[in-house]
This record gives C-alpha cells, structure tokens and sequence, in this order.
C-alpha cells in the first residue's frame, strides 16, 4: 500500500500522553491524518510514499501553536523597538484607530503575508489572531496551507468605529470564512479585553456567541490592574464575575494573559474550563509595572487549566521564534519566583498539545498520534548546536530556532520542504513588504530605516487617535476608582 508520506529514521518527539521519545522512529502520513507511529525497521526507507523522507539527523515533532498573537502591523517589526512604553503605547493605539476606519489596509495584507511566511519558515502550523480586519489574514494563511483561527476585534473604548458596524463585520466574517480551507481556517469572536469594554458590548457579545456555539470568544483578560477596576465600573463584581454574569465564562473562552489573578480567579477559570494563553515576551519587554505579578501558569495547569504559548505582538519586540517564547517563558518565572517552574517536557507540551487543547482542537492536532490531523514539523539537528544530543525536550526549549526547521507538514501537505516554502513566494512577500513601508512612511510620517524607527511627533500622534473611546474609557476608570477609594 502507498502512503502520502512516510519519514523514516528520525528522532521522533510525540508528546502524545506518555510522552515518547523514539530514536529511530518511522511516521507515516496518508489523507491528511497520521496513520502509523513506531520504532524503525529494517526497510522503512523503502516504504511506498509518494514522499520520502530520510529522518536521519532529523527531529520529528508537532507542529507549533502560537495561541494569542496580532498580525496586520507585523511589516513595523523594528519601529516600535527604542521607543520608551507612553511613546510606543501612542504610537500604536493611533495606528490601530485608522485601521479602524479602514486606512493601511495595504500595510495589513502585507503584514498578513510577511507573518505567514515567517511562522512557516518556523515551524508555527496554527495560530489564533485577533486582527481590526482579518479577512485577508484568513484568506493568506489558508493559501500558505497554514491552520488559522482569526476574528475581528470590537471595543466601544478603544476606538470610535460604531458598534453596529463591528459587530456587522464580525457576522459578516464569520458567515464568509468560518470553516474554509478544509476546515483549517476557523472564525473566532474578539471582545478586545476587559478594560476597554463596556457591558453593553460584553452583553452584545454574548448574543453573539449564542448564535454561533461552535465558536471561540478570544479576550485579553486580567491583563492589568485597570482590568477589574472597568468591569466594577461595569456593574460586575470583577472580570470573571461580569463575564460569567453575561454568559461567556466557558469552555469556549480563551483568555490572553490572565496576569492579575488570585487563587480564586485561577479556580472560576478552571472551573468554567476556559484556557489560557501565556504570552512572556512582550511583557518582558514592554511591562508596565514591575511589582505586578508574573501570570501564574504552574497553578493554573496543576488546575487542570489548558495553557498555550502565545508569541503577541511579535513586531513590539522582534521575534516571531515560538521555540524563543518557550525559552522565555522558563526565564522569566523563574527570575520572578525562583528556579524550576517548568520541566523542558512541559514547555514542549504548551509549545505544542496544551496550545492545542487551549483552542479547542487538542483531539484534531498537537501530538503525532495515529488519527490525528498531521501537522508535523521536522528540525535539523544534525548540527553542533545540538551535540550532544541529550535531553531532547530541553534542545527545542532552550536552543532551537526557527532557522533549525527543515520541512513543515500541514494537514498531511508539504507547505515547506528542505528549508523551500512550497505554498509561497518568499521573494515576492518581501518586495511586497518593502513597498508596503515606503508607503506607509511616506502617508504618515514615520521614520523608518535602518537605523531604527521614529514615529511623527507627540502634536500630530495626538491628532490621529480615538477620541470619543479612549475619552469613555479614562472617565470610567477614575470614577471607579474614586468610588473604590471611598467605598459607595
């Protein structure tokens, strides 16, 4: 019997629920699902494939998941980097007010395009993004033969796009790509956070959701200390209370961050059996606060909580390296605790399976398991880097790169082989990039070249953002906080 692809020979890392490690492992792939996992055997490499793959010096293991992250701005990648919090804060929310109103979308299918390529070239197979307008995002990834979960933001305090048309555009996407691209390209409902929302939209969100039940609702959630101040302002005890008040405290809640939590926070969540989506780097880079506390991912998984790793805005702090997200996840709880906060296993494990698990699809993908969609990723380790070749887990957590990653398997297709993107045109998405920028600096004034970046100036940054929003939203927040400080 021929088989779609058979790899042969390879150091093969399931994380499957034993966890096993084959040194010389074979993986056989037919009608997009794994049929065969188990130990070499003389003749594998003679396996009728209508692909075949030598696995020597190479290491198997699923595809990454990238659970929280933002595209349509990744061409910026680089701009935002020296600019101090207050700088880049402002810089930001006035680009994403026009792309609110409908501006850059040049920027943004370039991004989409560039942020494709890349998590490909990574071995990133799914990713779940919450863009300001993601159809093209849907429309390039399922091209690029990639997994994709993606949704439109809508706030009421973060811009002054009216709600009716958000929540239009949101139906209007969910009933054009939801369940494209032979089901890899899936709609999710985007309620943008907890502090920038009203309970108007959280209610109207729920609406929502009630009409489509086989939908994710993808949040920031418990992001900062301004997060159960608004939902107070709100009406609701605090996040999770108003959001359970309105009906999307569930299993379908995904939630970005969940850094401002206590014990009971952590069991509401797992309780509602909601999951949760880690992203260290950009509070590494970008943290406003250094007392706040680290999002605590050991009590949340010892709750039975499903964690994913999410890379967040990749272009705040230049990185789209998943295998770096794990790395820093590692570092950062143990600098604000103390060391041994993860095993290299459990790291793999939220890179890959939990990541999974947390978007609702850990039965369809995460492991190489036979039955399972195949999205299976293969690095080369046949490299100094890696010699030894010992302890596998802690290699992909602490020193793979996206670099590393050969050959890219999505739904049992080959999107990349031997280093060469087969889905896209790796020359054409840069020239597309490069004149995207041009024409952004040249529409708006930023400064961009290879030096660094540098935004308009304060007087015109000003001029470009929300008003209304952002004005409702600070007017919110310090009158709660004056009927905290007074208790009435």
């Amino acid at each position: 019997m021929t088989v779609d692809i058979a790899i042969s020979n390879a150091l093969v890392l399931t994380v499957d629920e034993r966890n096993c490690l084959y040194e010389r492992g074979t993986v056989l792939i037919d009608d997009g699902r794994i049929t065969e996992v188990r130990a070499s055997e003389d003749g594998d490499g003679e396996i009728e494939a209508t692909h075949t793959i030598d696995g020597d010096g190479r290491l198997v293991m699923p595809g990454l998941v990238n659970a929280h992250t933002h595209l349509e701005l990744t061409p910026l990648i680089g701009a935002f980097s020296d600019l101090d919090l207050l700088e880049m804060m402002g810089s930001m929310t006035a680009i994403f007010g026009r792309l609110g109103e409908g501006d850059f979308d040049y920027l943004a299918e370039a991004g989409y395009e560039l942020a494709a390529l890349n998590f490909l070239l990574g071995g990133v197979t799914t990713i779940n993004s919450m863009d300001v307008r993601p159809t093209a995002g849907a429309e390039t990834f399922g091209e690029a033969g990639l997994r994709g979960f993606f949704g439109p933001t809508v706030t009421d305090l973060f811009w002054d796009v009216p709600v009716d048309e958000q929540f239009d555009r949101a139906r209007e996407f969910i009933e054009t790509h939801h369940d494209t691209y032979d089901g890899r390209i899936r709609a999710t409902i985007c309620p943008h956070d907890d502090w920038s929302c009203t309970r108007e939209l959280w209610e109207r969100t729920a609406n929502l959701a009630a009409e489509y039940p086989d939908l994710l609702v993808h949040t920031h959630l418990l992001e900062l200390e301004a997060s159960n101040t608004m939902a107070r302002a709100n009406g609701g005890p605090d996040s999770l209370g108003l959001l359970n008040d309105v009906g999307v405290l569930d299993e379908r809640l995904v939630a970005a961050h969940f850094r401002v939590t206590d014990e009971a926070d952590i069991e509401r969540i797992s309780e509602a059996d909601a999951s949760v989506a880690h992203c260290p780097s950009v509070f590494c880079y970008w943290n406003p606060d250094a007392e706040m506390q680290w999002t605590p991912v050991p009590e949340l998984r010892d709750a039975g909580v499903d964690v994913g790793l999410g890379i967040d805005d990749h272009y705040w702090h230049d990185s789209y390296s998943m295998f770096g997200e794990a790395r820093q996840a590692r570092l950062a709880a143990n600098v604000k605790r103390t060391t041994g906060q993860y095993s290299s296993m459990e790291l793999v494990r939220m890179l890959t399976i939990e990541g999974a698990r947390a978007l609702g699809v850990g039965d369809e993908i995460g492991s190489i398991e036979p039955g399972k969609r195949a999205d299976v990723v293969l690095l080369d380790v046949d490299k100094p880097k890696f010699t030894p070749l010992t302890n596998v887990p802690a290699h992909v957590v602490n020193n793979a790169a996206p670099g590393d990653v050969e050959t890219v398997i999505v739904d049992g297709e080959l999107v990349m082989r031997d280093g060469t993107p087969m889905t896209m045109d790796a020359e054409a998405v840069q020239k597309d990039v490069e004149a995207a920028v041009d024409r952004f600096a040249d529409e708006t004034g930023w400064e961009l070249h290879i030096g660094g970046g540098n935004p308009p100036g304060s007087t015109e940054t000003i001029r470009e953002l929300p008003k209304r929003g952002p004005a409702r939203l600070l007017s919110r927040l310090a009158l709660q906080s004056v009927r905290d400080k007074f208790s009435f």
